[in-house]
Order: C-alpha cells, then structure tokens, then sequence
C-alpha cells in the first residue's frame, strides 16, 4: 500500500524483465535495414513475429502503408514516396515494416498489429520484389554485397548496380551494360532504368525500392570526388522518372544520415540538391512517428503487455497526478477534461516531458529522435524504478538515487549529448554544471519540510531539458506542470524556486533577474528560466556590493542629487528662487521673494516630524539672533527616511554593478594573456567560482552587465525623486509642519503646487479678496489708503495668507482690481496732486513707483478718466439704449452711484468714484474728437473732429459713431434728391443724406464719403468748386458733378515717365506718399512742427502734381492750373 494519496507510475505498469535486468542491450534499438535484407538481422528485426509484436502501427505508418500497397496493388499513382525525417526518427523502422509487409504477406504471423495494418490498406497485399539500397553499407572502396532474386550473392560498388542484381540478378545487370565483372561508372539513363524496373513484372510481381542513408555515401564519395556529385543528380532523377513510368513500381527513400556529422556544410548542399529531385516526382512527405505516437511506442517498448493492455485502468491514477499540478496551474483546472484526455493519452509518462524532448532535443545534432528517446527512456525507467514514488515519469526519471549524489545514467546520457553542441566555438560541460546547480537544489530543498518529493532537483532538469538547444528556456509554468504532480505545497515551492534562482551560478541573469513583485510585495518567480554554460552575474554583484563604502555612497546621492532636474524644473520658471542642497539657512534669503529649498539626506525627516537642520532654515536667517522675518516666503522638500534608505541602496547597486565590470575586464584581460610554463588542461567537472579563469566579459555577458548598469543606473533619479516627498513649511497658525504627499509623474514642484495643504497660490487672487472685510484682512481699521509695496509683502510676511509664488501674481491682482474698477490707484504728484487710475492700464514703470497707493472707489476723487471708457458697454448702467444723454454722466461720477454688474451666479454692487466736471468734459470731448463717440447737441452734430467744450452742455447727447456712408449711397441712383441732373453740392447731399437718416449726421462723415468718391472718381468737383473743406460751412461751395464721358483714348505724344525718386542716400530718409486735398491742408498746417522737429538737418520738400484726361478738355485745364502754380513758383507747372 503506497504511503501517499497516489500509486507511483511503476506499480501500476510493469518494467519489461530485460529492461529491468539489462539484457535489453541500448543498441538494439538501432534498426539495421541492410541487415534484414541480407537475412543477420537480430531477431527482433529478422523475425516478424518479434518484430510486429513490439511495432506501434500508427497513423501516419499504416498511411504509408496503405499508399506504397496501393500503388504495387495497381490502386494509385503514388510511385515516389520520401519520408520527412531526421536521424533516429523511425525511417528504418518504417523501411523495415515495408519490406516485411510485401517480401512474403502469406507467411505474416496473426498478430493484432498485421491486422491493423491489413485493415487499413483495404487490398490484398501483393508478393514484391523488394530492393534496397542501403547507403550507409555501400563502402566507397569495397562496396556491399546483396542478393539476387535466386538467392545468389555478389558485391557491388554502385548503387545502379546494387539495384540491378537484386531485381533481376545477372539479368539485370547486363540490362545495365555490364561487361564481366567490371561495373557500370556512370549513372544509367531512364529508358535503361525502366526497362530495368520493369523485369520483375515478367514474373508477375510488382517492384518496390527502399533507399536509406543516401548522404552517409553521398557525403563521402562528393568530397572524394567531386564528380559524383552530377552523378548522383543523374541517377536519382532518372530513377524517380522511371519509376513513374512503370506500373505497380514504387520507390521509398530516406535521404539523410544517421551521423550527423555528416550534414555538415557540404552534406547540407548535396541533400538539398537530392531534395530538389524528389520533389518533382514524390507525394507528399511522409512522417511515420508524430509525437502523438511517443507515448504507445515507449509504453509497448519498456512495459509488458499485461499491465498497459487496460488504458480505462490509467485514469484514477491520471486524476491523482492532476489533482497537485491543478493546485498549482490554473489554466490546467479550467481545461481539466481536456488535460485529463490529454494525460491519459499517455500515461504513465507526463506529456510535456515528452513534448520537451520531441519539440526541442530533436533539434539537436546529436540527439536522434524517437531512437533517442528510446534509449534515453530506456536508461531512465530502468533508474527510477528503485526509488521513484511519483505518479508519473517525469523530470523525476532522470534523477539519481537519492543515496547516490552524482549524475543518473540517462542524465549523464543527455549531457553528452548537450555538451556536443558547440556554442561560440566551444563545448559546454554539461556535467560539471547539472552537478552544481543539483547539489544547491539539495541544499535548498532541506530549507523547506513541506517539499518531500525532490522538487527543486526536478526543477533543475527540468530547466536543462528546456534550455537544449542552447539558447531555449522554460516558462514558469513549464517547471510547475512537470512539479506539481506530488501536490508540493505552493508558497514552499515559489519560496524554494525563487531561493535556486538567486542563489545559481548558472541560471540565466537574462531570464531571471526579478524585478516585478504581487500585490502583498512579495517577489514573484521569473517568468523564463534558462541553464545557461557561464557563472550568473548575480553572485558576483551580491558580492560587490557588500563592499561598497557608505561614504561614497553618500558622495553618489549627493551627486545625483545636484543632476536631478525634476527636483527643480518648473520652479524658476514661476517666479520663485530655488536653492539645491544649502549647507546653512543664511544661503537662502530673507527679502520678501518666495524661496523653494531642497535640503540634502542631513535633513530627512518624516510626516509630522521635521528634522532640527530642516526646522533651522525655517527658523533662522544667518543665525538664531536674526529670526527669519519672512517665514511664509520659505519651503523646503526633505528626503523621506525610508526613501532615502532605498535611494542609498539603489546607488550601492549600481556601484556594485561597476565593481562587478571592473572585476570582470580584469578577468578578462587575464583569460587573453597566454599562460606561461603551462599547457592545457582538461576540462574540470567542479564548479567554478562567481569569476572562474576564462570567464571573462564575452559579448553576451557584456551586453547583460550593460543592460544591469543601466537599469541600475536609470532607477537611481526615479529612487531620489522619490524619497523627497516631505514638505516642510508654515501652517496658517505659523507652526512648522511636515507633511507627506503622493509622487506622481511630473515635476516634482508642480506636485507641490498642487497640494492643497501647501497653501501656494500661484494665479492672481481676486481683487476683491483684498478689500476690506475681505477674507485677508489686510487693512487696518480707519484705513482708507495702503501703499502697494505693503500689500505685495504682506503675503510674504504672515502666515495666515496664501503662499504667493512671486510678487508679479499680487501686482496682477491689484492691476486687474483697478483694471476691473474695484481698485482706484494713485500717484502722489511734487505739488501734493493725485495721478488717478481706474479702469485702465499702469505701465511698468507707473506701477513700480514706490509712492503707489491703492484706495477704494467711494474713497477717491478722479483726476482722470479714460475717454475709452465712454463707449457703449464699456461702463456699467452708464448707457441705456442708443442714446447717452450728457447730464446723465455727471450724476454717474457724483460719488455717489453704485453699478450693478451681473455675474454668473449673482450681481455684484460696484461703487463709482467721484469725477469732477472738467474731468468728465476732458474725457468726453477727447472721445469725440478720437472718433469714439458722436455728440449731437441741437443743430450741432460732432464726429472726429475739433470742437469747442462749450457744446457740451447738458442737453448734449452722446451716441455711438454711425456707420459709414458707403460711395453709391451719394450717387443719384440712391440719392437724386440731391442731384439736379449731374450737380449736386456737397451742402444737398449732406441734407439729403441727413433727411434719410432721421437724424443730424457729423458733416466729417459725409466728407469722407465725397472723399473717396472724387478719388475714385465715380464723381468729381466742378472747376469753379472749391476743395473739400473741413468747415461745414463751406460745404455749399463744393460743388460737384458726375464725370463726362470721354471718346476713345488716345496714346499721348510722348510716354509719361514715371516719377521715380532717386534711391536714398546713406543717412538720407524719404517720405513719399499719394494724399487727398484734405490732408494736403492738413500737411499744410503742420508744416511748421516737422521745421522744427529738423532743426539743424537738411529739409526738402518736393512736390509732383498728376492730372490726367482727354483732350480738348485736359488742355484746357492744364493751362488753368500751370496759371495758378506760377504764383507759387514759376518752375512749377504740368507738363507732359
């Protein structure tokens, strides 16, 4: 009765007596294809009884079966069959099952196999005539002998002639041309070859070919002789084709050599140059083996018949095995009907033991497939079966007797193997390595009482298993689907796991270097493991780094400290002055401007618990004596202790890294020095130490180490950011507090600034926060002026108020105040006189006026208003409608009146200060005369332009400026009750225009219009007119007339040269401009400004006067006008 809650695999299928004795030779299960021909085959190949008796027909064998019958049957075309095939992968066998399958079907012995496959190849098996050619006996030099149909024996050296003599004995060869004894060199051509494969028919028999190891021959007789290698492309394709010419003739081949060293560079490009040939005539390949099969070939191979003839019988022990991997592996729980089928399929070895071999081993040179696993298996039941207790064979196979510490015999088998293949031009060995990294599994698995079944000695085959070839790995659920079967305890195991992987000198750093951890914290296993030929990084740096001085540790941080721009970006940039590790308080200023400080590891501190260093510079400016005045101006970021303990580890582990590299060029450059006095020496199974001789700083292992200095090395400022994370500052009670906050992604005083409970305003306050009765409380009682410079530090000096950035956010508050009309400023004047500000912009140099005072609206007498202001919808309540009348402005400035303003959610009261009259007339009438406003008083109607203060009376009005006349509206289609058929007079429009309007238009407005429509010249003024005048008194005298029409043009006697002024001199400047008569008058006027602005340079005017037209009317006024220029100057005049 077994002790645990299952049956071990080996009480419940039953070792076959050879196997377990040892008369089951390992070499028995090289199949010899020759052999059998020649009839000195052993028995269980010779014989068919033996033979069939241990033969698993599976799928893809009875398929070729079924075709290669078929086509000697007649039932198929299917002449050309290769199978797809490594070495070692059942191609002998499959050749083999063939031959005896055709040589005599009527002597098969009854067995369940034969009927397998009788039942699946549906027809009567035909008696064949069978040739093989078995490459890997035909010697180059003596060659092999094989028989004749009449059972006469001969050797030969060539294939065609192998093949001749055992179709059709002396027959056959003459067919070749053979003259004596003398063989045929060159290949035989395809209407040889038919008639060659056509002979057996004449004694009613079909012909099969089964060729084996063709590049064992092929690869020696090509480097011997090149030659041979066209030979050999000649004879196979000739062969192919023939055999497609003659019915019920089929041809099997197997092209590759059981040695693989004989797929060498060399041997790869002759058998894919033989590939080529067979793909032309072959079916599709054939794979007699699937890895599905592996299970029943090892099961009828090592167990009797008896004991795996129940496979129902499996089950309850299948149930047992899944029940401990499904306690580690989910996915195996979700699928538990499909890994049961999967499991019972092929019991009792676990599936991904033989998937890792059929997946992975077969890809190495040395390891040959299903005869690999044959032996390999052999040599491993036979071992496990003293000692094993686990449900399944597993990993656990391979393992030696728990009394015996060295390496089982199929473990030893398998490094054999792995140590043959070649990584960087060198042998790993294997031996020395699994030997190592087992005897820490042992040590590790005492550690742990809940791990009874060897599971970390497993776990180190198992990851050997996956790492061949070199270069492959295990996943983490690769290792627990092949532990789990003896139900481990799964923290003990992950704990024991995770103990193999840092402790390992081979382990792979690449794939298990841990950096991920689950949610409790805890270290997760690797996600890939690898056996890798070279001591780990890991030990060495472990060991590194226990040597790193703390001194220089603290160097580093404060090093990277000083590099670290998050600590700092952003800061500057608000207007706050920044200061990096300080070693006293008076290093940081005490002036009234913000200071952002960060303090170095000296002045750690905690939540709640500022250190006395950080408490200083709060404190203090240059000493306990001189108390710091501006303590709401200062804030200090300090290392948390547990984050500085991790910075400081994080640099010990880059440190580590260096020390790790400079160990290893060491080695390195020791490992390229030739030894002196000493020759080689044989290659050690001990493990080396963490930097062995020879193991010096190889291309993989560089790039690792670079990869751990870097990552190392990244993690250091991410370590350091976050460790400062403790905000030191002043309450609103003026206490000192520390304060922790969480790091997020950003700038570290962008973080700051976020926290609410660091009290920092960085936008400006509003205005009316700095009112009286505001939340601030920043005026004395009876005060009715404060000095701007006191307001701006206030904010810095006492606690209670926010935590201003710079001063530039309070200035702003006071601006947009005054900008808003809550503020009035002032500026006191030498003769004791106010510059008042409201509602309007201070320049820079205005607002930095020491003497600036702020006062409120119902405390302030303007002395000056913004004529900007009067506009419509600039000032509250002022305007209503489209009609601003004059004596309404003056009781808006009494001191008196209060504008509601309504804002989103409520209506804000705001007081209007008192202006004095002539403030207010100032203002309106610079306003009129901008164009901003439009007065109308009477008859009076003003619009940009001069006029006399006078008007502005009470029952004056102000309106907004009217649109512009556009030019068609004064022309006779819009307006003809201006014009008496093509005259007018400016006067008639601009009654007209008036009359249309309803309302007395400003006369510059129809001045304009006329302006642009002479200069356009859709109107023009009469000879006897006068100029548009500005004075609307003048304006009867304009008179005005449409233009005449004019006849053809014609081109003037001579081209008109364009006026073109010569190009400026050095230090000459040039004005030059077409003008209307209005501003010709205007220039006029101010002519005697720009003289003496020039005083003392060289002024000129010059003047160029263009008038164009058609004769007879041009000439005329050409005459007109040079009359009128001469009483100027007499050189002035048209001409053209």
């Amino acid at each position: 009765m077994s002790e645990h809650p299952w049956t071990p695999w080996h009480d419940v299928v039953h070792l076959r007596e050879d196997l377990k004795t040892g008369e089951l030779s390992l070499s028995i299960f090289a199949a010899d294809l020759y052999a059998v021909a020649i009839g000195n085959a052993k028995s269980i190949y010779q014989k068919p009884s033996e033979f069939f008796s241990l033969t698993y027909p599976t799928f893809n064998l009875r398929e070729l079966a079924k075709d290669v019958i078929g086509r000697l049957a007649g039932a198929n075309d299917k002449a050309v069959l290769q199978l797809e095939l490594t070495y070692g992968g059942g191609k002998t066998h499959a050749l083999i099952t063939l031959y005896h399958l055709v040589q005599d079907p009527g002597k098969l012995p009854d067995l369940p196999s034969i009927e397998e496959f009788r039942s699946h190849i549906g027809v009567e098996i035909p008696k064949t005539r069978v040739a093989i050619i078995a490459f890997d006996k035909l010697d180059p030099v003596k060659g092999m002998e094989v028989k004749s149909p009449d059972g006469s024996v001969k050797r030969f050296l060539y294939p065609w002639s192998v093949l001749a003599y055992q179709l059709a004995g002396s027959k056959g060869l003459e067919m070749l041309g053979m003259e004596g004894e003398k063989e045929r060199e060159t290949p035989p051509f395809e209407n040889v070859l038919v008639d060659l494969l056509k002979l057996p028919t004449l004694e009613g028999l079909p012909t099969l070919i089964l060729i084996d190891e063709v590049l064992m021959w092929a690869r020696t007789k090509v480097d011997t002789e090149p030659v041979w290698r066209h030979r050999l492309q000649d004879f196979f394709q000739n062969l192919t084709q023939a055999a497609t010419e003659v019915d019920r003739c089929c041809i099997v081949a197997s092209l590759l050599a059981t040695d693989p060293k004989k797929s060498d560079a060399l041997g790869k490009e002759v058998i894919q140059e033989l590939y080529t040939i067979f793909r032309r005539e072959r079916e599709q390949g054939v794979l007699p083996v699937d890895k599905e099969d592996v299970a029943e070939i090892l099961r009828r191979r090592f167990f009797t018949p008896e004991s795996i003839a129940d496979h129902e019988s499996f089950r309850q022990h299948v149930v047992a095995a899944l029940t401990g991997i499904m306690m580690l592996d989910e996915d195996t729980k979700k699928r538990q009907k499909d890994a049961e089928k999967l499991f019972l399929k092929n019991y009792p070895f676990h599936p991904d033991l033989i998937d890792v071999f059929y997946t992975k081993w077969t890809n190495l040179e040395g390891f040959q497939r299903t005869r690999g696993v044959l032996r390999t298996f052999a040599l491993a039941l036979r071992n496990a079966e003293q000692w094993d207790t686990s449900p399944l064979v597993g990993s656990n196979a391979f393992l030696n007797n728990p009394d015996n510490k060295g390496l089982s015999e199929a473990c030893r088998e398998l490094t054999s193997i792995a140590t043959l293949e070649e990584y960087e031009g060198k042998m790993q060995d294997w031996n020395g390595i699994l030997g190592g990294e087992l005897e820490k599994a042992r040590e590790i698995q005492g550690n742990f009482t809940a791990l009874n079944h060897r599971e970390i000695e497993q776990a180190v085959i198992t990851t050997f298993l996956h790492s061949q070839p070199i270069g492959r790995k295990a996943q983490t659920r690769d290792l627990l689907l092949l532990l789990g079967q003896t139900r481990p305890d799964r923290i003990e195991l992950e704990r024991a796991l995770q103990q193999w992987a840092d402790t390992s000198w081979f382990l792979d750093e690449a794939e298990v270097t841990i950096k991920e951890q689950g949610p409790d914290g805890r270290k997760l296993l690797p996600r890939a493991w690898r056996l890798g030929s070279k001591p780990n990084l890991q030990q060495m740096h472990h060991s590194a780094r226990e040597n790193v001085s703390p001194d220089l540790i603290t160097a580093r941080l404060l090093e990277e400290i000083r590099r670290l721009k998050d600590l700092t970006v952003g800061a500057s940039a608000s207007g706050v002055k920044v200061h990096l590790l300080p070693s006293a308080p008076k290093e940081v200023g005490d002036e009234g401007d913000f200071h952002y400080v960060i303090l170095g590891p000296d002045a750690a501190s905690a939540s709640n618990v500022p250190s006395k260093l950080a408490k200083r510079f709060i404190d203090e400016h240059t000493s306990p004596e001189r108390p710091r005045v501006f303590r709401n101006a200062i804030l200090l970021v300090v290392p948390l202790w547990e984050g500085l303990e991790h910075a400081r580890n994080q640099i010990k582990d880059y440190l580590g890294w260096e020390e790790v590299r400079a160990m290893l060029k060491v080695a390195d450059t020791k490992t390229k020095q030739p030894a002196k006095g000493k020759g080689k020496s044989k290659a050690s199974s001990t493990i080396s130490p963490p930097v062995p001789e020879g193991q010096g700083l190889d291309s993989v292992r560089e790039k690792i180490l670079l990869d751990n200095l870097n990552t190392s090395r990244e993690e250091i400022p991410d370590s350091i950011l976050q460790m400062y994370c403790i905000v030191i500052t002043v309450s609103e009670k003026n206490e000192i507090q520390a304060f922790k906050f969480l790091l997020a992604a950003g700038p570290l005083f962008d973080q700051i600034k976020a926290d609410t409970r660091s009290r920092i305003q960085e936008t400006a306050i509003s205005a009316g926060a700095l009112l009286p009765g505001g939340p601030y409380d920043l005026w004395r009682e009876g005060e009715s002026t404060r000095r701007v410079k006191d307001l701006v530090f206030s904010f810095a000096q006492h606690p209670h108020l926010p935590k201003m950035l710079n001063r530039s956010a309070i200035a702003e508050t006071i601006r947009s105040g005054c900008k808003g009309g809550q503020l009035i400023l002032q500026l006191p004047r030498p003769d004791r006189s106010l510059r008042t500000f409201w509602r309007e912009n201070l320049s820079e140099t205005e607002f930095a006026d020491p003497s600036l005072e702020v006062t409120l609206p119902e405390n302030a007498m303007l002395t000056y208003l913004p004529p900007s202001l009067f506009k419509q919808g600039i000032l509250p309540d002022l305007w209503e409608g489209e009609d601003l009348p004059v004596k309404k402005i003056a009781g808006y400035f009494s001191g008196t009146y209060v504008a509601k303003v309504q804002r989103d959610t409520y209506e804000e009261h705001l007081p209007v200060p008192h202006a004095e009259e002539a403030t207010i007339k100032s203002a309106v009438a610079q306003a009129v005369r901008s164009g901003d406003l439009w007065l109308i008083n009477g008859p009076i109607s003003v619009l940009n332009e001069d006029f006399s203060l006078d008007i502005l009376t009470e029952e004056a009005h102000l309106r907004s400026p009217p649109e512009q006349i556009h030019i068609d509206d004064i022309l006779p289609p819009r307006l003809p009750q201006a014009w008496r058929g093509e005259s007018a007079t400016a006067l008639t429009i601009y009654d007209a225009l008036s009359k249309e309007k309803g309302i007395l238009l400003p006369w510059s407005l129809i001045r304009e219009a006329l302006d642009k429509a002479i200069s356009s010249g859709r109107i023009e003024l009469a000879l006897e007119s006068l100029p548009l005048p500005k004075d609307f008194a003048l304006a009867g005298k304009v008179l005005l007339r449409l233009p005449r029409a004019s006849p053809e043009k014609q081109p003037p006697e001579k081209p008109i040269k364009p006026f073109k002024p010569a190009p400026p001199r050095r230090n000459e400047y040039i004005a030059e401009s077409s003008i209307t008569q209005d501003e010709i008058q205007d220039l006029v006027e101010i002519i005697p400004e720009i003289m003496r602005a020039a005083v003392g340079l060289d002024l000129k005017f010059k003047i160029r006067i263009d008038l164009t037209g058609t004769p007879p009317s041009l000439g005329e006024a050409v005459v007109k006008i040079n009359a009128i220029l001469a009483k100027i100057n007499k050189d002035l005049k048209l001409e053209s």
